[in-house]
């Protein structure tokens, strides 16, 4: 029955609705000046480039989900992690002060292990016990704030932002501009959503994810070891989610609670996409991140993410199964 699987991410959206504020807007400004279409342009950019950042951190929870049907509700603090930890390699004074880049892969690595770690010492043996999953809920909002506050005391509540490419001047491209920064996110999104499709389609152990959230019996009784299958998958999404994390605090700012905000938006765009579906955790993400930033031509910045809530709304109203997930019959 869907209507189980649509409850309980609408409490996490109504939770964190409660408590989440919206964070700075993306991109470059253009001039009033300019005319419509090249703002219309320009905020397209700009909700491209959040809708994949979002996309990014968003597939890793939809695969949780789609494997283990648990909703991860501590995922926005692996998204702080990642960023704080390669800010600690990179610009913290303490910190052994590498450059950007060697400090993004440690911290995707580090993200992957904290992945693995969670899995094996927390969710296994709660799993073993025949937990259940609004228990099992529960415990994810526990270990959120747990997490959350060790972040705070050890990085602090001032923000910061990495030691390079803070400070650029847009490129030019026509009615439309860009720093090279944020162009090299985006299209270093994009490539990695694509290598992550890849995987799922024409991997085995991507196969193995597949059949496990299709129907992690049969996958069981047809020889796959489903404990590695939802390891692997904890280890993806974690290591997804720094990645995001660094791509976010790159964009924007590192700051202790930036990953529990970006969380509304995560649930906001595997909902929409469809639950369980990592193709629909993408095309959800950015839709999401498309509509609040072009709502900001209308309305003011600070209601950017209410209009993308708004969408979601009327999409599950229409089409309750989401964009790409599938009609199940009742009863």
């Amino acid at each position: 029955m869907r209507c189980p699987r649509i409850l309980l991410p609408a409490l996490a959206l109504a939770l964190v609705v409660l408590s989440a504020a919206p964070a700075a807007g993306q991109g470059e400004e253009v001039p009033a000046g300019r005319g419509f279409g090249a703002r219309f342009l320009q905020a397209l950019i700009d909700g491209v480039q959040f809708g994949v950042i979002i996309a990014i951190t968003a597939v890793g929870l939809s695969l949780v989900f789609g494997t283990i049907h648990l909703i991860n509700f501590a995922h926005g603090e692996f998204v702080t992690i990642g960023a704080t930890f390669a800010f600690f390699l990179n610009a913290s004074p303490a910190g052994p002060g590498w450059h950007l880049i060697p400090a993004a892969a440690a911290a995707v690595l580090f993200g992957a292990l904290m992945g693995a770690a969670v899995d094996r010492g927390l969710w296994r043996p709660l799993r073993a016990r025949g937990t259940g999953l609004i228990n099992l809920f529960i415990v994810t909002i526990g270990l959120s704030l747990l997490l959350r506050h060790i972040v705070l005391v050890l990085y602090g509540t001032r923000p910061a932002s990495f030691a390079q490419y803070d400070i650029q001047e847009a490129i030019d491209l026509g009615p439309v501009g860009i720093t090279p920064r944020d162009l090299t996110v985006t299209l270093l999104s994009i490539l990695v959503l694509l290598g992550v499709a890849a995987l799922l389609q024409r991997t085995r152990i991507g196969t193995a994810v597949r059949a496990v959230s299709v129907n992690r019996d049969l996958a069981e009784a047809s020889g796959i070891d489903v404990q590695r299958v939802v390891l692997v998958v904890w280890m993806f999404g974690g290591a997804l989610a720094a990645l995001g994390g660094v791509f976010f605090g790159l964009v924007e700012i590192i700051t202790w609670d930036m990953g529990f905000k970006l969380l509304l938006l995560m649930f906001a765009g595997i909902i929409l996409g469809g639950l369980g579906s990592a193709y629909g955790a993408m095309v959800g993400s950015l839709v999401i991140g498309i509509v609040a930033q072009v709502s900001t031509l209308w309305f003011p910045v600070d209601l950017q993410y209410a209009w993308a809530l708004l969408v979601l709304i009327v999409v599950l109203l229409v089409r309750p199964q989401g964009i790409l997930g599938r009609r199940e019959r009742v009863g």
